[in-house]
C-alpha cells in the first residue's frame, strides 16, 4: 500500500497474514472442528437405489423395433415423473406401513434417466439403511404396475409397455451423508476466509502503527533505526546493561550511525529527541543515544529538558535536585552543574527543580543560550523533551536546535496522532532529521532484529561500565556515590565547558 493509496497489494496481504497468523490458525482450526462437530452431530442418511428398464411388446421386425425404442424413449421421461406421483407412492407406503404422506415420501425419493436411454433410476434416502432398500423396491414394483394399468388399452388386451427391475435395491453399507471428508474441508476453507477477512478489516480499520510499511503510508521522513521491545529494558533500561552484542545494543550504534549520515554537513550539533505522547520511549532513547555516541568517542552533553516528567535523572543514578532550571534561572553557573557519567566523556544536565513554567523557560533566550554555548563546548548535545502533543515546550525548544528527533512507539502511536505532531514540527520549522521506532516486535513482519550478531550475558562484553551506576528511582539510597568518586568514572580536571564557550 502506497502512500495515501488504500488498495492493498499482495505484499500488504501477506503482511497481514504474518502479523496475524495465530489467529488465522486459530479460527481455521475452530472451522475445521466445527466441520468434524456437524458429521457427529447430523443424523447419519442411507440412500438406495434400483433401476428399471422400459421396453415396449411388437412383433420382432426391425421396423417394429424401431418404432418401438423412438416409442419407450418418448414415453420414459412421463414414467419418471409418475415414479413421484400418490399413485405410485401410496401403494408403496400401504405396502410397508410407513407413518408418512406421498408428500413427504416424495421429497427423499428421486427418479431420473439418461438421455436416449430407456433407464429409470430411482433413488431412495432414508434413516435406515433396510427401509431405504424397501422403500426403492417398493416404489419400482408400484410403478410398474401402474405404468402397466395406464397404458393397457381400454379395448382389453395386454400392455404394450414392460418395466422390468435390471438392478434390484440393496441396503447401502455406509451413510451417503454427512460427507465427513467434505464438511471438514468446508469448515476448514470457510474458517479460513472469515479470519482473513476478519484480519483484513482489522487492519483497514486499525490506524496504529506497527512498523515501517505503517510508517512509510503517512511520511517520508528518514527512519533512523528500529528498537525492538524487550521485557528486561524496565528493569534494565540502558545500553551499557545489555549485552555489548545484543539485538537491544546494536540497534543504538545503528541509530547513532544512521544520525551521524543524516546530519551529514554536521550543522544539527545538538539534537532534540522527543515523541507525540508519552511512554513511548523517548528517554531511554535520547539516554541510550547519548551513551552510544560517547562510546564512539565523542563529547557528549545530556540535557534532561523534560521540565515536566523528568526521567534521565533516573535511569542514570543522578541527583537533579540542580541541573537546567537552575542555570537558566540564574543561581548557580552550568560547569557545576554537568555531572560526569561512565568511563567515556558523557556529561549529564539534569532537569532541577520543576517549575511552575516550563514552557516559558525552554523559550526564553537563557535557554537559547545555553544550548549555544554546549554545541560549542561539545560534539553533540542529545536534549530529552516533552513530548509534543500534550504540550507545546517541545515543539518551542525545536526552533533552538540543530535537529529534532522523533521517538514512534509501535502498536501505541495512530496515524493521526503521528501526523499531527510532524505538522506541529513543520510549523514551527524544525528540522526533522528522522524518526525512531520503538517497542517493535522481535518477531514477524514488522520486527527490527540483528540476529545474526552473537548475544551475550550481560557483564560479559566490553561495555559493562554504567551497570551499578543505574540505580532505581524508587532506591534512592541504595545509589553507590563510589561512582562519583572515581571508581567507574574518569572525572575530567576541567569541565569542558567555559562562559567563554570553549573547551
Amino acid at each position: 500500500m502506497t502512500q495515501g493509496d488504500p488498495t492493498l497489494d499482495l505484499s500488504d496481504y501477506l503482511r497481514i497474514l504474518r502479523r496475524h497468523w495465530i489467529f488465522i490458525a486459530a479460527l481455521t482450526m475452530t472451522g475445521l472442528l466445527g466441520g468434524g462437530a456437524a458429521s457427529v452431530l447430523i443424523q447419519p442418511t442411507y440412500t438406495a437405489e434400483t433401476q428399471l428398464f422400459v421396453a415396449i411388446q411388437s412383433s420382432g421386425s426391425i421396423s417394429d423395433l424401431q418404432q418401438g425404442n423412438s416409442f419407450s424413449q418418448a414415453r420414459v421421461q412421463s414414467y419418471v415423473k409418475t415414479a413421484t406421483t400418490p399413485i405410485v407412492l401410496q401403494p408403496a407406503i400401504d405396502r410397508l406401513g410407513l407413518q408418512s404422506t406421498a408428500d413427504d415420501l416424495a421429497k427423499r425419493v428421486t427418479a431420473t434417466t439418461d438421455l436416449n436411454t430407456v433407464l429409470i433410476k430411482i433413488t431412495v434416502s432414508d434413516g435406515s439403511a433396510v427401509q431405504a432398500a424397501a422403500i426403492a423396491q417398493a416404489i419400482s414394483d408400484s410403478l410398474i404396475r401402474t405404468v402397466d394399468t395406464l397404458e393397457k388399452p381400454k379395448t382389453g388386451g395386454s400392455s404394450p409397455v414392460s418395466l422390468s427391475v435390471i438392478a434390484p435395491a440393496e441396503a447401502p453399507t455406509s451413510p451417503s451423508a454427512p460427507n465427513t471428508k467434505l464438511n471438514l474441508l468446508v469448515g476448514l476453507f470457510v474458517g479460513f476466509a472469515i479470519s482473513v477477512g476478519v484480519s483484513v478489516l482489522r487492519s483497514t480499520l486499525d490506524n496504529r502503527i506497527r512498523g515501517e510499511s505503517d510508517l512509510r503510508q503517512l511520511t517520508d521522513a528518514p527512519l533512523l533505526g528500529g528498537i525492538s521491545f524487550d521485557q528486561d529494558a524496565t528493569r534494565k533500561p540502558l545500553l551499557t546493561q545489555t549485552a555489548h552484542q545484543s539485538p537491544r545494543a546494536e540497534s543504538f550504534r545503528q541509530l547513532r550511525t544512521n544520525l551521524q549520515f543524516a546530519n551529514v554537513t554536521g550543522q544539527a550539533k545538538s539534537v532534540l529527541v522527543t515523541s507525540s505522547l508519552p511512554g513511548e520511549g523517548k528517554s531511554t532513547t535520547a539516554t541510550n543515544l547519548a551513551i552510544a555516541l560517547a562510546q564512539a568517542g565523542q563529547t557528549v552533553c545530556l540535557v534532561d529538558a523534560d521540565l515536566r516528567r523528568p526521567m534521565v535523572h533516573e535511569y542514570l543514578g543522578l541527583d537533579r535536585n540542580a541541573g537546567l532550571t537552575t542555570a537558566l534561572v540564574g543561581e548557580a553557573d552550568v560547569n557545576g552543574l554537568l555531572q560526569p557519567w561512565g568511563n567515556d566523556e558523557l556529561y549529564v544536565l539534569t532537569s532541577g527543580q520543576i517549575p511552575p513554567n516550563p514552557s516559558e523557560l525552554l523559550g526564553s533566550d537563557a535557554m537559547r543560550t545555553l544550548i549555544a554555548q554546549l554545541e560549542l563546548a561539545f560534539d553533540t548535545v542529545v536534549i530529552d523533551a516533552p513530548p509534543l502533543l500534550p504540550v507545546t515546550d517541545a515543539a518551542v525548544l525545536s526552533q533552538n536546535v540543530g535537529g529534532v528527533v522523533l521517538i514512534v512507539g509501535s502498536n501505541k502511536l495512530r496515524n493521526q496522532d503521528l501526523q499531527k505532531s510532524i505538522n506541529a514540527l513543520s510549523m514551527v520549522g524544525a528540522n526533522l532529521l528522522g524518526i525512531v521506532l520503538n517497542r517493535l516486535p522481535a518477531k514477524g513482519p514488522d520486527a527490527y532484529a540483528y540476529s545474526y550478531y552473537r548475544s551475550e550475558e550481560p557483564g560479559e562484553g566490553p561495555n559493562t561500565t554504567g551497570l551499578r551506576t543505574a540505580k532505581a528511582a524508587s532506591h534512592p539510597d541504595d545509589f553507590d556515590t563510589s561512582v562519583l568518586s572515581g571508581e567507574y568514572l574518569r572525572p575530567p580536571k576541567v569541565y569542558p565547558y567555559s562562559k567563554s564557550g570553549g573547551r
